[in-house]
């Protein structure tokens, strides 16, 4: 592959703009001789003439012309990227796109999301709504910038940012029975209730799934689903218990309309909300800024469970 002289194009372009070699020499604080010499390089390089003097104007060639028509669109090209860099690092354009559990989305999209979007209101979102084995797929194809996960499993390929500890609660309607117990409940105590469970997909289901291999405890629930919402509803309802995050029932919780049960799960405790992005690859800075910004204004990415409003 054959690189011109940047500087010898630029000369070419002074001798087109100022109609003679020594006028352009002028103009550009430069010998003419070195000019000259430099032209006669590229003419070399290119095997064709570039330039013809008559009488005291000077002209390209088609050949020059060629080259001019390359030397321009180097400039525009690197106007256009410095253009760019300049939007990138005054966030005044681009796009984040980002993934996040559906227990979450409430939090987010109020207040937070409303905020961002005005003080970057040329910064561009894209949100998934995912479980914690999605995200982890659209993060390895890197389909977006970072994930927002729940309980997801150890993984070799991506780089925590931040995490949180929010532990997976059992959630009952209000004045149920197990509110009355003086002992914490336990898995077999779910056996003889009507218990809702979300897909394994999910931490949540995940986290579920392993609480039954350990307790040696088989839940049969009445509804399976893939939906937090349904979750909280089949709870607020009356119709069962289940296992949510507090953060995604706190507006519940704090009406008194949903209660939460003590449980000897260990294993459920250790339940954390975590920010993660694909190793090797670097936050761009709108997704960086929209990363901190919702660690600074996000209740669940702002402090653990233990810190939430009761």
């Amino acid at each position: 592959m054959h690189h011109f002289n940047i500087r010898a194009l630029e000369y070419l372009n002074g001798l087109s703009k100022y109609g003679s070699l020594r006028k352009a020499a002028k103009m550009l604080n430069v010998d003419p001789a070195a000019m000259s010499r430099m032209l006669g390089q590229l003419e070399a390089q290119v095997e064709m003439k570039v330039w013809e003097r008559n009488n005291r104007q000077s002209y390209l060639t088609e050949a020059g012309n060629e080259l001019l028509n390359h030397y321009r669109n180097i400039i525009r090209s690197e106007a256009a990227v410095l253009s760019q860099l300049t939007k990138l690092k005054n966030l005044t354009g681009g796009s984040v796109s980002i993934a996040i559990g559906e227990g979450f989305i409430t939090n987010l999209v109020s207040k937070p999301m409303e905020t961002f979007m005005t003080r970057y209101p040329d910064i561009n979102l894209s949100i998934e709504i995912a479980g914690a084995l999605d995200a982890v797929k659209l993060l390895e194809d890197q389909r977006i910038d970072f994930a927002i996960t729940y309980a997801a499993a150890p993984h070799p390929k991506l780089h925590t940012h931040v995490e949180r500890s929010h532990p997976l609660e059992l959630i009952v309607p209000k004045g149920h029975l197990l509110t009355l117990k003086d002992e914490p409940t336990t898995l077999q105590d779910l056996q003889a209730l009507p218990l809702a469970l979300i897909d394994n997909s999910t931490g949540m289901g995940r986290l579920v799934h392993h609480a039954e291999q350990v307790s040696h405890v088989s839940l049969s629930p009445k509804l399976q689903t893939n939906s937090v919402s349904a979750l909280k509803n089949f709870v607020s309802a009356g119709l069962g218990v289940t296992f949510m995050p507090k953060l995604t029932v706190l507006e519940e919780v704090e009406s008194g309309e949903i209660e939460i049960v003590p449980t000897d799960l260990e294993i459920l405790s250790k339940a954390r909300v975590k920010v993660q992005s694909l190793k090797g690859r670097a936050l761009s800075p709108q997704a960086s800024t929209l990363l901190d910004f919702l660690v600074e204004n996000t209740h669940f990415l702002r402090s653990d469970a233990s810190r939430l409003a009761r």
